[in-house]
């Protein structure tokens, strides 16, 4: 395939070894985009004090040994030792033609495919999902679409809080209403009801909390009339979350349901392996595991609570047993759990013993996509301007609402049904963009006025980019035929270049799980389609061969934009 930094970079490797010896097949050429050449060799400088030479002596043998005839029109070395690299303009035309042929746009599968399982959402039955929710759905999404598209069997887990001790006034408070006024509660989405009238019930009527525990029991026995009304609290609330999905543009289904209920028979077996091997032991009544490492602010070793003093098991037990049965029973090799920042020593804690117990060993490995907190205009967790938790659901309503009419300000020739389309598109991107585009370890503040802007880093921007290519392809009276892409404007340069980076750049994101990085680089394409409209005519260009030529850049963009939105799990309208 036709990767310039690749081909670079693999020039640069045969050059080292021809002038320095077999031993430098090691080194890192270095090789990166540059804004002083279209890239840059930085080898010489590291490797200085291993050859006892000078940077730049380096780096003129390494010039004098490098073949790139073919690649490039320019080499210099540059400053103390840089090796500015300048690609000919029939080389990077034959690049992008070989781009825009391709189904995959250049980007390579994954040379070492894995089954990698993402644990992500994970609501709690008969609670609505609120904005804290919103982060790790967005992530988790986008990041299981990015490994899929490299070739990884990725195995979506969607760890529903099901289980526990809150059931037993849940399910009592359905009995108390009667199924039939209890199916109209749940019916209308209004979760957050029936939890809040079942707490003030547990908290006010002892016989109905006495009941409650009691049910808890039952549940936990397995009693068939128990577990019926608790897979009714179950269905009803998945059935809420599969429409906020749905709203959202998110790829979980029920199928991808795994909640904390499915490990609990797994929980008593956890203990006793974790007893047999000698890692748990038992501390005031409470089955723990001493995990080396961790200690309380008072200095004393902190526990991980595997079993507690009244017998029952906690979430380190439920999510020991689940990292056991994704490595042994689903065979993941690599565990990502999109969780905020705040579980950080939890879950370091639950790797560790599931390392020391050896279920976590190598190849299997996991890694905490932590992310930083939605805030308010005043720095603080973002809510109601009465203090309560915002609605997911409420904010995709008004983030649409919003978009519509920015959507018929703007584009007042859209047909009804084309504006409200466009309108959906643009207010679920623009919320999902504005918190893929930001670095997730650290907090953003959540401002619909910026997000739903067509300028700048926005989710609007990017698709109004799409937007205007398609326009233009479709404005061309003939579609060009298959043929190649001529690179002569500096614009049309700077378009190639960038547009040859996606294979590099989705790879990255898969190895550092940090979307952002996508996001950037679509913003940086956005750009430099900008500039190539203002400088280079398309539908007039001076001639047909420039004309075609130009078209075919457009389609490869258009392509490109659609397909990093659609990794980001955001649409791109056809029209705006």
């Amino acid at each position: 395939m036709c990767d310039p930094q690749s081909i670079l970079h693999d020039r640069v490797r045969e050059a080292l070894v021809v002038a320095f010896g077999a031993e430098m097949a090691d080194a890192d050429p270095m090789v990166r985009p540059s804004d002083r050449a279209d890239f840059q060799a930085n080898v010489a400088l590291g490797l200085s004090k291993r050859l006892k030479r000078p940077p730049r002596q380096i780096a003129e043998a390494l010039v004098s040994s490098l073949r790139v005839e073919d690649v490039c029109e320019r080499v210099e070395v540059s400053g103390p030792g840089f090796i500015n690299l300048t690609l000919k303009n029939s080389f990077l035309g034959e690049c992008s033609s070989q781009q825009l042929r391709d189904p995959r746009l250049l980007v390579s599968l994954s040379s070492q495919p894995e089954t990698v399982v993402i644990d992500y959402s994970a609501p709690n039955v008969a609670k609505e999902m609120h904005v804290g929710h919103l982060r790790s759905t967005i992530l988790g999404d986008a990041l299981a679409r990015i490994l899929s598209s490299l070739g990884h069997h990725v195995i979506r887990q969607n760890h529903l809080g099901d289980w526990g001790t809150p059931f037993g006034m849940l399910i009592e408070h359905l009995v108390d209403l009667g199924e039939q006024r209890a199916s109209e509660e749940l019916g209308v989405g209004d979760l957050n009801k029936f939890y809040r009238e079942a707490r003030a019930k547990f908290e006010q009527d002892p016989s109905f909390a006495d009941r409650s525990r009691l049910r808890v029991v039952q549940l936990q026995a397995g009693d068939e009339p128990t577990r019926v009304l608790w897979q009714r609290l179950v269905h009803e609330s998945k059935r809420y979350f599969g429409e906020i999905y749905a709203q959202l543009d998110v790829s979980l289904t029920d199928e991808d349901v795994c909640g904390e209920s499915f490990y609990n028979p797994m929980l008593a077996d956890v203990a006793e392996e974790l007893e047999q091997r000698g890692l748990a032991t038992v501390d005031d009544g409470a089955l723990c595991i001493f995990v080396p490492g961790f200690s309380s602010r008072e200095g004393s070793a902190l526990p991980l609570i595997v079993r507690k003093t009244d017998g029952g098991y906690g979430y380190a037990a439920t999510d020991l047993a689940a990292v056991r049965h994704r490595v042994k029973t689903l065979g993941a090799t690599r565990l990502l759990y999109v969780v905020g920042a705040p579980q950080r020593q939890h879950l370091s804690m639950v790797f560790s013993a599931a390392t020391m117990a050896g279920w976590l060993c190598p190849p299997a490995r996991a890694e905490h996509v932590e992310f930083g907190s939605v805030l308010g205009a005043d720095g603080k967790m973002f809510k109601t301007r009465a203090g309560d938790t915002i609605k997911l659901s409420d904010l995709i309503q008004e983030g649409v609402e919003r978009a519509l009419a920015e959507v018929t300000l703007r584009f007042p020739e859209l047909d009804d049904e084309t504006r409200r389309r466009v309108a959906r598109q643009v207010g679920v991107g623009a919320l999902k963009y504005a918190d893929l585009s930001n670095d997730r370890v650290k907090d953003y503040v959540f401002d619909f006025d910026r997000m739903l802007k067509f300028e700048g880093n926005t989710g609007g921007y990017i698709q109004y980019a799409h937007a205007r290519c398609r326009s233009i392809l479709r404005h061309a009276r003939l579609r060009p035929e298959p043929g190649p892409i001529e690179i002569v404007h500096p614009a049309e340069r700077t378009l190639a270049l960038v547009s040859l980076r996606l294979g590099a750049v989705i790879h990255q994101v898969a190895e550092t799980l940090q979307p952002h990085t996508l996001c950037s680089y679509l913003f940086e394409l956005a750009g430099a389609l900008s500039g190539f409209w203002h400088d280079c005519p398309v539908l007039k260009a001076d001639s047909e061969l420039v004309r075609d030529s130009r078209l075919r850049l457009v389609e490869l963009t258009s392509r490109i934009l659609d397909h990093g939105l659609g990794l980001l799990g955001i649409q791109a309208p056809e029209r705006m």
